[in-house]
């Protein structure tokens, strides 16, 4: 998943403390990382021990972690001078640069080595390639280099819930596939409308965000053609094998107003946007926080509903 606005800030003391080392591993992001990855696991056919499920998902939450720390080493002077990141263990100056790194080879490689005892070669292989796109692909080259990095690296966010999967199968889906393709297609427009907000900290940083490098308006363009892309995916999910109408009902209250947010922004011209103090954009962006973990609190209360036989045995799956 994409460092979004979800930063823990740390108070500049001098020394490091536990909070800080644990903002470094970007908690807000592992949480979500968690849970899609949890919700792929368990909407997977087959099962899995609880006991093996919860040393998977522990596997998978310090890989998040661990790509967490190594892109803040990574970043730690970008991250200075953004009024967003500025207060980030390493730019604050709590964490040392060569313990990031440490700690970030460290978790990563305990991780996956892991994964591969409590879950199988295939789920770890896949969470050491994830590591490695978000960590390389995604912070060392797209990020500085193109205004697509967001769209190209936002794939490393979404590859957990298929993790999640192949722990359970040893394997890919179309389920998982359309799992990974809703966090995908989430990402830019969830992160384009904080890059409109935040546009003065990229062009400080040097960061060729698309608002930088194409303006407002082609971003603004850019989030509603995602969100149009989007609706339809979130939707299709509902008529597989682990969707229903609790996930159907609430995918299609949240895509609708995701879809209103995105309609907001779109049709905003720049001097409204900018004597408002780009507000609607900021809102989008705090709205679309939790429109993940809507959707898939929503396949996880399918889930729950299918293991008590309590779910609608009328309801189609058509894909």
């Amino acid at each position: 998943m994409t460092d979004t606005a979800m930063d823990i800030e740390t108070t500049q003391t001098g020394e490091a403390q536990v909070k800080d080392y644990f903002a470094l591993m970007k908690p807000r992001v592992m949480s979500l990382v968690v849970l899609t990855a949890a919700i792929g696991m368990f909407a997977a056919p087959g099962g899995v021990h609880p006991v093996i499920a919860l040393a998977t998902i522990l596997c998978i939450a310090i890989g998040a972690g661990a790509s967490g720390a190594l892109n803040m080493w990574w970043d730690a002077d970008i991250d200075a001078v953004m009024k967003r990141t500025a207060n980030r263990p390493l730019p604050s100056g709590v964490v040392e640069p060569g313990e990031a790194l440490g700690i970030g080879v460290a978790l990563s490689i305990m991780s996956v080595l892991m994964l591969s005892i409590f879950g199988n070669i295939f789920s770890a292989v896949f969470l050491a390639f994830t590591i490695f796109f978000y960590v390389v692909i995604y912070s060392m080259w797209l990020k500085r280099s193109t205004p697509q990095n967001i769209v190209i690296g936002g794939a490393a966010g979404a590859f957990p819930p298929m993790i999640g999967w192949a722990v359970a199968t040893g394997g890919v889906s179309l389920e998982s596939l359309l799992m990974f393709a809703l966090i995908f297609l989430w990402t830019p427009p969830h992160f384009w409308a904080l890059a409109i907000f935040r546009n003065e900290d990229y062009v400080k940083a040097g960061v060729p965000m698309l608002p930088v490098v194409a303006g407002d308006r082609a971003t603004r363009n850019q989030i509603l053609v995602y969100t149009l892309l989007l609706f339809p995916v979130a939707m299709v999910l509902a008529f597989t094998s682990v969707g229903g109408p609790v996930y159907f009902a609430v995918a299609l209250a949240y895509n609708a107003r995701f879809l209103w947010g995105a309609w907001s922004i779109w049709k905003r011209d720049e001097a409204t946007a900018t004597a408002d103090k780009f507000k609607t954009e900021l809102r989008v962006f705090l709205e679309s926080i939790g429109y993940l973990f809507a959707l898939f609190i929503a396949l996880g209360i399918e889930i729950i509903l299918r293991a008590l036989d309590l779910s609608w045995s009328g309801w189609p799956v058509l894909f």
